[in-house]
């Protein structure tokens, strides 16, 4: 399939939400508070492009990122439909990061003509600095308290990526950086 056809198979926003099962609440609240410079958005204005998201709802990045992704969308007239990465491994694997971990969300900006504009993911370069350090905290993976210091570390971060709006201005400067480079 190319990139067309794999933006006409995706969910709409309204879909992709109504079928979550997890990170629902969250993902809404922080589309409901953040608020985006519109101005920001202007250099996109007229490019008609659309975005394939590669997300799952149980991705701590994906509540963060897929609410900031959609304001700027919003904002700028783009279309945007989601794909399940486990369902669509074929196209997740086109988009590795690191060319071997399937990490998500992966927003990829496509022109009217299905060519790929721009890729975006699965974080924002300070944001994988924070993760990185918050990493380098935990034990080994083979210790006995490896998972259960994992999991307080998962809950910590998710709860900062729902409450702090730094984080979201760093995920949206990021991503408009992204296509300035791409579109400009």
């Amino acid at each position: 399939m190319n990139l067309n056809d794999w933006f006409d198979s995706g969910l709409t926003y309204g879909q992709y939400v109504e079928g979550m099962a997890v990170n629902k609440e969250e993902m809404e609240s922080i589309f409901n508070k953040f608020s985006l410079v519109e101005e920001k958005v202007e250099f996109l204005k007229g490019k008609q492009l659309r975005v394939i998201v590669l997300t799952e709802d149980w991705c701590g990045d994906a509540l963060l990122n897929n609410p900031i992704l959609m304001k700027i969308a919003d904002a700028a007239d783009m279309d945007v439909r989601f794909i399940l990465r486990d369902q669509n491994l074929e196209l997740m694997d086109q988009y590795l990061t690191n060319g071997t971990a399937r990490s998500i969300p992966i927003f990829i900006f496509i022109d009217q003509e299905g060519k790929e504009v721009a890729v975006w993911g699965p974080r924002a370069a300070a944001l994988q600095e924070m993760v990185d350090q918050v990493k380098a905290t935990l034990p080994p993976a083979d210790a006995p308290d490896f998972k259960e210091k994992q999991s307080v570390v998962f809950k910590q971060l998710k709860e900062s990526y729902v409450n702090d709006p730094s984080l979201w201005n760093i995920v949206s400067e990021s991503i408009l950086e992204k296509l300035k480079e791409s579109v400009m």
